[in-house]
Formats: C-alpha cells, structure tokens, sequence
C-alpha cells in the first residue's frame, strides 16, 4: 500500500472508542471508588434505564493464592480493582463495556441480540485488499487518540488516594501496549526495592485467557475506530518456518540495510515510537510507565542468544503439547512440569513437558528469536508482530480445548500466583472479566480460525440427527434381521425341549468385568523471556 493511500485512510476513517474509562479518571470518581458512567442511549448510569446493566459492590474472590507473591497492600494490582474502585457497571443479558453500552463479543444489532461468527486467517492466504487495510488500521490506531480510555502514570498512593489523579490520554495502538506493560511490570516497594516475581498475565494459568481477551478487545476496537465490523486479526503460522517470513516490507517491516537492529525506511513502521520499554528506569525511578517517545522500534529477528532458543518451533513441538491433558499442574508457575499452559508459554521442554528455565520454545522462544522489542516482556506488544504472534498461540489453545473439551471448572480456583485464579478479574481491565470466562471455546466469543473450521467438535443435536437418519435408511434391514432372530430363537427353544444337550465339561463362560474406573488424577488444566 502506498503512503498517499495510507493518508487517505487516515483522514477519512472515523475516530473510535477503546483502561481507565476516561469519564472514571477524576478524583470525584477515586475518591467516591464508583466508576458507572452514563450510558448516552438513556443518560442513566450503565444504561440501568434501558435494562442494559446496573452499578453495583464489586464480587472479588476470597480463594487463598499461590507463595509467590509475599506481601499485601503494596501494590494497586492486589484484588483488581479494589484500590481504584469497589463499585463498577455490571451488564446484564448481551451487553458489555464499562458503561454497558456495547455487545459481548458474540452478538451484534441495536439490542445486541444477533449472533454472529468471525473469522481470523492466516496473514499468507488473505487478500491484498485485506493486508493493506490490516496494514492502514494498524497504522491509523497508532495515530488516533482513544476516546474512550486513559493510563494511569502514577501509583494510587502517588495520586494522594484519589484527590490528586493521574492520567494521560494516549493513541490506541499504544493504549493496549500500556496495558501489556501495566499487567507485567514489578511491584515497587519504594525506595530502589522492587519484587520482580509477579505477572498478572504470564508464567501461570491465566497466560492463555488473558491474552484472548486482550486480542478481543484490541480487535473490537479496531472495528469501532474503523467501522469495520468484520474486521479480524490475522495470525502468522510460524511453524516449521526456518526464518521471519513475515519480516518484510510489504508485510511487517524488513531490516534496514546498514543496521540490522531497526526497520526498513521502506516500512511505515520504521517510523514508530516505542514507549513502556525501560522498566529498569521505571523501578529505579519508583515510577509507572507514562506512555512517552523512547525510540525506534527494535527487531534483528534470528541474531539471537541461540544456546537459548536454537530453532523456531515446529509442528511437533505443537503436536507434543496438543498431546498434554493438564492445563496446569504443580506448582502453576513457569516451574509447572507436564503443564499444557507451561509448556506452550516456552518454560517447559517441548518434548517432555519437564520445566527448563533457561531454555525457550514455543511461545517464548518466538520472542526470543525476534532480537529486540519483542524480546522483553513489558514493551513487547510495540512491536506489531506481537498481534500476530498472539493469535496463532491463541489458535493452538483453541485446538487443546476442543481436542480435550474440559469442563470450566479445570481452570484452577485456588492456589494459583496473584492475580491466576479463576475468579480473578484480569488486570487492568475495566470493564472487568473474571479469567474463567475465557476459559471456553473461541466459537462461544463469537470468533474461529479457518484453519480449525473442519475440526470442531460436532454438536450432540447434529450428531443425534446423522445417526437417526442412518438407522432411518436402514431400518427395513433392522426389521428384517429381528424377524430372522425369533426365528431362529424358537428353532433353539425346540431343540432344547427335545432334549438337544449341551456337551459336558465346558468351563463356564467369563466376561471383562464393567469396573468403575478409579479416581483419576484430577486433570487441571509466561513471560519473561
């Protein structure tokens, strides 16, 4: 796509809406702890007049957590988002959003109470048409101030408990790399102190469901900023790929051609500012991200530390872990052996599902191997292969659902590190969304991967029918064989009241016993890279 078309999009697109709400960010709403902004259909708060939702006490979860993280009330995360509000919007029926002015993922329409189904496809087989228009939207949401939303650049207690707040407005691209940055950055315990083993969003169960909401979300407010309400995420297939085929100018951006650590002049996004990439100043500073300029964008794909991660991964390695029928187990930390989660976050050995830290595969070791933004946690979502990463990871998920169809109650409720309980609201989503509730099929978010279409499970409904129609077909054959079996049934009958016996000596007939099955092992079912 050309930059003049880029332009054009640019100045006809219509703005849109996107973790604060920005009618929530003042001190009247911190220090009362209620955000329920009105809904504009009705004027009422959550849109209670039109039966869309109601302002209620937040529900947390009293489920005792993991040992990992050892303190309390030191950080505003701890039982989101209590420290900020403890009453929100909460929607009924269809609606969603934080003042229940939208559809949940699944549903469209003016009373959201049409399904539909979306498709996200690989970024190899879609159209010109749609890679330029994925390529213009990215571009546009990196340019476009979000409505809707605002970071927080201070600690709640920096904010003086509310009176004083502190937020900034910011682009919507850089709105949900803010948020990756926020759920994964460190506590600070003032002073230069800082506790680095916490992660609301990796290294533990919720990895998988929060990352699907944070595609979600990010590609719902595509289709609001865009118009575009069919709009999906494409994903890049990397298995078995040998290099960063996707590394090019006319997709995401090929290697300058004197310094191999930045982009192309040729790609619009060797024009891009990455921000919430300097955690070691943040921490030293006892500072939050503030959503400011700090460079280009970094990526020297395959010039990696290859002792870590000596190869992409493979359709083996994939298969390996599709094979696994835990989600979670042990410890439910990157040390997790024969953990589903664990081993495609990249922790645990492809191979043998056993943890091995100071190596890094699959979800990990893609990261790894991109050299450079990518390649650190809390400012990774800068770089725009991130998105398509991150589907494809959400794909493989997807598949391990539907291969082994576990109930909700698998994800774990108790025990898992901060913030990876079931009930758990996800940091720092507002609206919130408990981590169970991802837990599901992508065809119930109202979302599926072409190349998964062929594999969903049949519904019972449907299966119930094929087979009523089979015995249909073949129900003269039914009746036939009966009638052959009395038959021959009253000829045995005869031979045994005529005295026909049977030879002697033959041991009685034994057959399998139907054992109960024993109490099996209940199956339970990030990063830094």
């Amino acid at each position: 796509m050309s930059f003049f078309s880029i332009g054009v999009l640019l100045g006809i697109l219509p703005l849109g809406s996107s973790q604060f709400p920005r009618a929530c960010a003042n001190s009247d709403s911190l220090l009362k702890k209620e955000c329920c902004p009105v809904w504009p259909g009705d004027g009422s708060p959550c849109g209670q007049l039109s039966g869309r939702g109601s302002c209620r006490d937040i529900l947390l979860s009293n489920a005792p957590l993991g040992p990992q993280y050892p303190f309390s009330g030191v950080d505003d995360r701890e039982d989101w988002p209590a420290v900020f509000y403890n009453r929100t919007c909460q929607c009924s029926g269809n609606f969603m959003g934080f003042h229940c002015g939208e559809c949940k993922f699944n549903f469209v329409g003016l009373n959201c109470s049409e399904r539909r189904m979306r498709v996200r496809k690989d970024i190899f087989r879609i159209s010109d048409r749609e890679k330029n228009q994925f390529l213009a939207y990215l571009n546009l949401a990196k340019h476009t101030t979000s409505r809707d939303f605002v970071i927080a650049i201070g600690t709640y207690a920096q904010m003086n408990n509310g009176s004083n707040p502190m937020f900034r407005d910011i682009n919507l691209y850089d709105l949900f790399v803010w948020m990756h940055y926020y759920v994964s950055r460190d506590t600070l315990l003032g002073g230069t102190n800082v506790w680095q083993n916490i992660d609301f969003a990796h290294e533990a169960p919720g990895f998988l469901p929060w990352h699907r909401l944070f595609l979600l979300m990010w590609e719902n407010e595509i289709q609001k900023l865009t118009g575009n309400e069919n709009f999906t995420i494409p994903y890049w297939d990397w298995r078995d790929t040998e290099n960063c085929d996707v590394c090019t100018d006319d997709l995401m951006g090929g290697r300058h051609p004197t310094n191999p650590d930045i982009l192309s002049p040729g790609s619009f996004f060797s024009s891009w500012q990455v921000i919430c990439s300097r955690s070691e100043e943040y921490n030293s500073r006892q500072e939050l991200c503030n959503g400011t300029n700090e460079g280009p964008l970094l990526r020297n794909p395959g010039n990696h530390d290859r002792g870590r991660t000596p190869r992409l991964p493979s359709s083996a390695d994939v298969e390996f872990c599709l094979s696994l029928t835990e989600y979670e187990a042990g410890t439910m930390d990157k040390m997790a052996n024969f953990s589903f989660r664990n081993t495609l976050e990249g922790f645990a050995n492809p191979s043998t599902a056993i943890s091995n830290i100071s190596q890094s595969s699959l979800h990990n070791g893609l990261h790894i191997y991109m050299n450079g933004t990518m390649s650190e946690v809390q400012g990774s979502a800068n770089d725009p292969i991130f998105i398509l990463h991150h589907a494809i990871v959400d794909s493989i998920f997807e598949q391990w659902l539907r291969r082994h169809q576990p109930a909700r109650e698998v994800y774990p409720a108790a025990n898992a590190p901060i913030g990876h309980n079931r009930e758990y609201y996800m940091v720092p989503f507002i609206p919130l969304y408990r981590n169970g509730e991802f837990f599901i099929s992508s065809q119930e978010l109202g979302y599926d991967y072409e190349y998964l279409q062929d594999s969903s499970p049949v519904p019972f409904q449907n299966a119930f029918v094929s087979y009523w129609e089979q015995a249909r077909q073949i129900w003269p054959w039914l009746v036939g064989a009966a009638v052959l079996g009395g038959i021959l049934t009253a000829l045995i009958a005869g031979c045994t009241i005529l005295g026909c016996r049977k030879k002697k000596g033959i041991l009685e007939e034994t057959q399998p016993l139907l054992m109960e099955s024993d109490d099996y092992q209940h199956v339970t079912y990030q990063s830094h890279l």
